[in-house]
C-alpha cells in the first residue's frame, strides 16, 4: 500500500469534514505527521483542485471530491430507475436491452438485461465500446457541448471499425445534430458487422444528457423498418428515466 496516498487522502478527508480552514500546524498534530509533509501533501492538493488556501496559513477543501461524488450518486440514481424500464424493453422488444453512460470517447455498460431470443448480441456489465459507432454512445454524444462535439470529430479514427461506421467530422456532426433533433440514435452495424441497436438519451433535472438506454441484437432482427419500429418504446423509456430524474421538457425548453 502507498503510504503517500494514504496520508493524502487522511488530510483531505480531514479538511472536507472541518467546519474551518485549517492550518499546518493544526494538520501535523491531528494526522500525526511532520510539518514539512504536510507542506508537501497540501502543495500537491492545491495544484490537483482538491485543496485551496484560505490566507494565514490555513486551507480548506474545495467542492472537487463534492463534484466527483455527485457523478457517482448520479449513476447510482440513474441506475436504479432504469432497471425497470430495461424490464419492460426487453419485454416490448426481446432483445437485450442496455443502460449507458460516457467515460471520455467510449460508453460503458452499467446495466443489462439480455433478451429472450437464444441469440443474441453479446454484451457485459462494466464492458466499454468506442461511443461513435454504438447507438447509447451516439446518443450521449449528441447531447454534449459544441465544443466537445467537434473536438470528437476531429479525433475520429480514420479507419472505421467496420464498413459503416462514421469516420469522417463532417457526417460525425450532421449526425450528433440529427441525433438531437429527432431524440434518437441507430447503429446499423458500425461497431461489429451483423449488430444493430437504438437509444435515447436520459437527462437529469438540469436537463444534462447523463446516460442512454437502448437496445441491440442481430441485424437479422433489427433490420431498418424494426429498428423505426422500436425507437418508439426506446424513446419513452428513456423519457420516463428522464422524468424520474426531475427533468421537465417544457420548463428546459422555455
Amino acid at each position: 500500500m502507498e503510504k503517500t496516498v494514504i496520508k493524502a487522502f487522511n488530510t483531505l478527508e480531514l479538511l472536507a469534514t472541518s467546519s474551518e480552514p485549517q492550518g499546518v500546524t493544526a494538520l501535523s498534530q491531528a494526522l500525526g505527521l511532520g510539518k514539512s509533509n504536510v507542506h508537501r501533501m497540501l502543495a500537491t492538493l492545491v495544484a490537483a483542485g482538491y485543496v485551496r488556501a484560505t490566507g494565514g496559513g490555513r486551507y480548506e477543501a474545495t467542492l472537487r471530491m463534492w463534484e466527483y461524488g455527485t457523478h457517482v450518486l448520479m449513476r447510482n440514481d440513474v441506475k436504479r430507475v432504469a432497471g425497470p424500464l430495461l424490464q419492460r424493453l426487453v419485454k416490448a422488444t426481446g432483445e437485450t436491452a442496455h443502460l449507458s453512460v460516457l467515460d471520455g470517447r467510449e460508453v460503458v455498460y452499467v446495466d443489462k438485461i439480455d433478451g429472450d431470443h437464444p441469440v443474441r448480441a453479446y454484451s457485459r456489465i462494466g464492458a466499454r465500446a468506442p461511443a461513435h459507432a454504438v447507438a447509447t454512445g451516439k446518443a450521449l454524444l449528441a447531447g454534449q457541448s459544441a465544443s466537445f462535439i467537434e473536438s470528437y470529430a476531429a479525433e475520429l479514427p480514420p479507419e472505421g471499425f467496420t464498413g459503416k461506421t462514421i469516420v469522417t467530422p463532417v457526417a460525425f456532426i450532421k449526425a450528433m445534430e440529427e441525433i438531437r433533433e429527432k431524440g434518437v440514435a441507430y447503429n446499423t452495424g458500425e461497431w461489429r458487422e451483423g449488430v444493430c441497436g437504438v437509444a435515447s438519451p436520459i437527462r437529469d433535472s438540469s436537463g444534462t444528457v447523463v446516460a442512454a438506454l437502448g437496445i441491440s441484437g442481430p441485424a437479422e432482427r433489427l433490420k431498418p423498418a424494426a429498428l423505426r419500429k422500436y425507437s418508439t418504446v426506446v424513446i419513452e423509456a428513456a423519457a420516463q428515466a428522464s422524468r424520474a430524474l426531475g427533468f421537465l421538457q417544457h420548463a428546459a425548453s422555455r
